[in-house]
């Protein structure tokens, strides 16, 4: 009773197939039963039973299909006159947010590759990471110290190795202005009384060696790399923030020697940064680099090497210089030490007080 109950509702629902249903059961077993069950003429009465009841089950069967059409059609007419109607805009609307999440994906990218860095080992990496195999360099600071120590005479030195161009461009104080390097070291001086890792304190006349020391370095790797096309401006501000910039990333430091910020190439503050640095260099005064065949300078330049080469290009030293300041200048060139490394015992003064 219990299975009856439950077949009961689908046969009411599918009458024509369950009609349809027996009958071919029917059918079926007529088909497997013997001739002579019928008389005489069993064969006969059997094939008429089968055939009728094919027909019927052929008529019940169309009757269905048709059935089922005409329930499909006001569901396919409400299909097509509605949602299909409206997939055409609902597809735009899926494109714009597809673009609006691309979009908010590359923004948030973009500010998760600017980084800061804590200590001076990650600032370390991170600049050692820059110069590998980067055929660009950008600096804009104060007097180009770690420029000088370490970064120009790196990035040469893998360039040659490679035999490869680089280019770098080179922004510092311009030397021959008296105020802005004493605004640069009052600075400095505000933010460190104690003298830095050189073992010098931050005074006028320290600012002005670095500077002029700095384009001497340039004039010095140009003549002895081919492949580098090196340039200097000389600003007349000072900045507090110091720019380095290579092929893979951007580095931007300042006076905490445990503080930076890195940004890799191709993000947005890498790209306005870049733009940065050239607009600022455009107008910073430039040194004439092109002069590097004129005024050759020895691997050990001498002091009337030094005084010809600033003669020569228009940034003369200072009158009161002797000969004790210029070859300061040039070992700051050369031989500079390294602003981020082991402290150097305090430089005493030239009275020995």
């Amino acid at each position: 009773m219990a299975a009856v109950k439950r077949v009961t509702p689908w046969a009411a629902q599918n009458a024509d197939g369950a009609i349809a249903l027996g009958l071919a059961i029917v059918v079926g077993v007529l088909g497997i039963m013997p001739d002579d069950i019928f008389g005489a003429k069993g064969d006969e009465i059997q094939n008429q039973l089968v055939s009728a009841a094919t027909l019927v089950i052929l008529a019940l069967v169309a009757t269905a299909l048709l059935r089922d059409r005409a329930r499909q059609a006001p569901v396919e007419e409400t299909i097509t006159s509605g949602a299909l109607a409206e997939l055409p805009v609902r597809l735009t609307r899926l494109e714009e947010i597809e673009t609006l999440v691309t979009g908010t994906r590359k923004a948030l990218d973009s500010l998760q590759l600017v980084r800061v860095l804590g200590s001076k080992q990650e600032i370390a990496q991170s600049h050692a990471e820059a110069r590998r195999d980067t055929t660009r360099w950008s600096f804009k600071g104060g007097t180009g110290t770690y420029l000088r120590a370490v970064t120009l005479p790196e990035c040469v030195a893998a360039a040659r190795r490679d035999k490869r161009h680089l280019t770098v461009r080179i922004e510092i104080i311009d030397p021959s202005n008296l105020e802005v390097c004493e605004t640069y070291a009052h600075y400095r001086r505000s933010l460190a009384d104690s003298p830095d890792a050189t073992g010098e304190t931050w005074t006028t006349d320290r600012v002005r060696k670095e500077s002029y020391a700095t384009i001497l370095t340039a004039f010095w790797h140009r003549q002895r790399y081919g492949l580098l096309d090196i340039g200097v401006g000389l600003s007349s501000t000072m900045t507090t923030f110091r720019w380095d910039l290579s092929s893979s990333r951007l580095i931007m430091t300042v006076e905490d020697p445990n503080m930076a910020m890195t940004a890799l190439a191709d993000t947005f503050y890498y790209e306005n940064c870049d733009t940065e640095l050239r607009l600022s260099f455009e107008q910073a005064r430039g040194v004439p680099l092109e002069m590097y065949k004129r005024v050759p300078l020895g691997d050990e330049p001498t002091i009337e090497e030094v005084q010809d080469l600033f003669e020569r290009i228009g940034v003369p030293l200072p009158k009161s210089y002797n000969g004790r300041d210029v070859v300061d200048v040039a070992r700051k060139a050369l031989r500079a030490v390294d602003p981020y490394g082991e402290p150097l015992p305090a430089v005493q003064p030239r009275d020995g007080t």
